[in-house]
C-alpha cells in the first residue's frame, strides 16, 4: 500500500501510568504535584495532550482516588502553558486469579473491580477532554492478571462519556478490539468520527511487529483518528512508523523509561525526541487549540471549580 504519511501531527505525552515502575526511575512522578508538573514540562516540550494516571503519593502503587485526579486536573488547569487533558479510566477492572486450580476466589492482592459508574465518576468531576476506553478484555502481562471490559461494562462505559461530553480514546490492544469499537459507534454508543490509541507490544495483546501494526492501522477507518505507540526500545521507531502510516504520536514514561541505552528519560526528554523525529521526518507538530478543533474538543472547567 502507498505511504499516506500524517504531515499535522500530535504528541500525547503518557506521563506516569499505572505499571510498577515507580521504583525502576527516580524519574516516574507519583504525587499530584509531580504528575502534574511533568505533564505540564511535557507541554512545554511540545505535547498537545498529556494522559494522566493517578499514585498513592507515598507507594507510588496506582490509585483511583477522585482527590488525587481532582489535583492533578486543577495543577494542570491553572499551568501558564495549554494542554488537553486526557484522563485514563482504565482503572477499576483488574482481577488476579488464585492458583491454576483455584482460581477463586479472587487475590485480593490487586484485584480490583468496580461498577461503571465508578470507574467513571473522576471523569464526571474532572471533565478532561479525552478519556480512554480500553475495548476490551486480555490477558496483562503478569501470569494470572486479566484486564476485564465486557461488552456490557463498555457500552455502559462509553454511553457515560458521550453524555458527559468527553472523548473516548479508544485503547486497542488487538485487531479484536477495534471491531468492537466500530461495533460501538454504529450502535451510536461511541460518536463518530472516533479518536483510537493503537497500543502495541503490550503482553499479551498485538504485537510490535509491522505487520500486525499495519494490520491494526487497515482497521481503523479511514475518517476516525490514530495514534500509536511501541514499550521501551521500540517507544521512537513507533514514533516514526504511526508518523509514515498517517498516524499521532505517543510517548512517555508510562511506556518507556529510557532515553536511550543507560540514561534513563524525563516524560520532557521524551517529548523533545519525539519533537525531533516528526519534525526530521518533514512533519508539522501542532498544539493543543488545533487539536481540540480537529478533533471538536471542548476544554472545560472542572466541576464546582
Amino acid at each position: 500500500m502507498p505511504l499516506q504519511m500524517n504531515r499535522d501531527v500530535f504528541i500525547t505525552c503518557a506521563v506516569t501510568g499505572s505499571g510498577s515502575t515507580q521504583d525502576r526511575s527516580p524519574h516516574v512522578p507519583r504525587s499530584p504535584e509531580q504528575i502534574a508538573n511533568s505533564a505540564i514540562d511535557a507541554a512545554k516540550a511540545g505535547a498537545a495532550v498529556v494522559h494522566c494516571h493517578v499514585r498513592d503519593p507515598e507507594t507510588g502503587v496506582p490509585s483511583r482516588r477522585l482527590d488525587l485526579y481532582r489535583e492533578v486536573t486543577d495543577r494542570i488547569r491553572a499551568a501558564d502553558v495549554d494542554v488537553v487533558l486526557n484522563l485514563t479510566a482504565g482503572m477499576g477492572g483488574d482481577i488476579i486469579f488464585g492458583d491454576v486450580e483455584k482460581p477463586f476466589p479472587a487475590n485480593p492482592n490487586g484485584t480490583d473491580m468496580v461498577g461503571a459508574s465508578e470507574r467513571v465518576e473522576h471523569i464526571r468531576q474532572c471533565l478532561p477532554e479525552i478519556c480512554t476506553l480500553d475495548c476490551g478484555t486480555m490477558n496483562f502481562a503478569e501470569a494470572d492478571y486479566v484486564m476485564t471490559n465486557t461488552p456490557g461494562m463498555l457500552e455502559a462505559m462509553g454511553r457515560m462519556m458521550t453524555e458527559m461530553g468527553v472523548k473516548p480514546e479508544i485503547e486497542a490492544f488487538d485487531t479484536g478490539h477495534l471491531w468492537h469499537a466500530k461495533t460501538l459507534v454504529e450502535q451510536g454508543v461511541l460518536d463518530s468520527p472516533a479518536l483510537v490509541q493503537l497500543c502495541m507490544g503490550v503482553p499479551w495483546g498485538a504485537p510490535d511487529d509491522l505487520n500486525t501494526f499495519m494490520a491494526m492501522v487497515n482497521n481503523v477507518p479511514s475518517d476516525w483518528t490514530f495514534s500509536a505507540f511501541g514499550l521501551g526500545r521500540n517507544q521512537m521507531p513507533y514514533a516514526a512508523a504511526s508518523v509514515l502510516a498517517g498516524g499521532n504520536v505517543r510517548v512517555g514514561l508510562e511506556d518507556n523509561l529510557w532515553l536511550e541505552k543507560g540514561v534513563k528519560a524525563t516524560n520532557a526528554q521524551l517529548v523533545e525526541r519525539a519533537v525531533s523525529v516528526v519534525e526530521n521526518m518533514g512533519a508539522r507538530i501542532i498544539g493543543p487549540e488545533e487539536v481540540r478543533k480537529n478533533l471538536g474538543l471542548t476544554k472545560r472547567a472542572p466541576v464546582g471549580a
